[in-house]
């Protein structure tokens, strides 16, 4: 599938902030179906030619491809990075349900259904 409607957005914020409201405000927003705020990482990473350790957590966006822009402006918004991750992954495949759930989700239409279990 060359452009898949449906995408996985990737990044990260520092350990010590408030990652809960990086993705509230995603959500709200609607920029962002879904949320995901994985534990604390350690990433190893070269900036200003140094290597750098931090402890970091992963975010997993689940959004539309049609809403890429209005995410990636939110995350410059929010982010406290320079240059903050932003990669975006193509759901090739999913349950109907769930991927109608986070089409509605993002569309500003009112409030969707919660996705079953």
């Amino acid at each position: 599938m060359d452009n898949p409607e449906f995408v996985v957005v990737l990044t990260t914020v520092p350990s010590d902030s408030n990652a809960g409201q990086f993705a509230a405000a995603l959500v709200e927003a609607r920029v962002a179906a879904c949320v995901n705020v994985l534990g604390d990482m350690r990433s190893t990473y070269r900036w200003d030619d140094e290597i750098e350790v931090e402890t970091e957590r992963q975010l997993l966006i689940k959004t539309t491809r049609e809403t890429l822009p209005a995410l990636w402006e939110k995350v410059r918004d929010l982010h406290l990075s320079e240059i903050p991750e932003f990669v975006v992954l193509p759901i090739i495949d999913g349950s109907a349900a769930y991927l109608n759930w986070l089409r509605e989700s993002t569309s500003g239409q009112g409030s969707a259904p919660q996705p079953g279990a």
